[in-house]
């Protein structure tokens, strides 16, 4: 086999340095300018940690999410709600599942609790695997969910509603 050569007269050229560092560099811009999907809310609460742990676990029935784990020991628990009224026009689509992250942790300074819910909302696949879940930007309703988890455990505990 004989080699393959330019015609006579052709350059090959190759593409300028700065033009290859600009395609790179707008590549990586635009990778990682993508928008946050998970909506994270910190507050504190002058109620301590174990109380207030107790709140938001109360909270979570009254926004109508499902307990799906807690750890007593970190002060950590999880939750999610299924939103089976959205439709789309995806025969792999089953339901939106909302889902909240929270840890209570003991404050530092005027806190004497800090609290951390991270809402995420994922869209339900079904698949050839069996369910799978794509994480999408945070629904108005996992957002509303943490606002109100936040809002409620977060108010001073009144003294004089306490009983005894």
């Amino acid at each position: 086999m004989y080699p393959v050569l330019p015609l006579a007269g052709t350059r090959i050229r190759r593409p300028s340095a700065p033009w290859v560092m600009a395609l790179l560099l707008g590549a990586v811009i635009t990778g990682c300018a993508g928008s946050t999907r998970t909506a994270s809310i910190t507050g504190t609460s002058p109620a301590p940690a174990p109380d207030a742990f107790a709140c938001v676990r109360d909270q979570l029935k009254a926004v109508d999410f499902a307990q799906t784990s807690y750890d007593v020991d970190q002060l950590r628990v999880t939750a999610r709600k299924f939103d089976e009224k959205q439709r789309r026009p995806d025969v792999q689509f089953r339901r939106i599942v909302d889902r909240l992250e929270i840890v209570v942790a003991p404050g530092t300074g005027n806190a004497v609790t800090n609290i951390t819910v991270d809402a995420k909302t994922f869209a339900e696949l079904a698949t050839h695997r069996g369910p799978t879940e794509e994480q999408e930007k945070t629904s108005t309703t996992a957002r509303a969910a943490a606002q109100t988890i936040l809002q409620k455990c977060s108010q001073p505990v009144d003294s004089l509603s306490v009983p005894g």
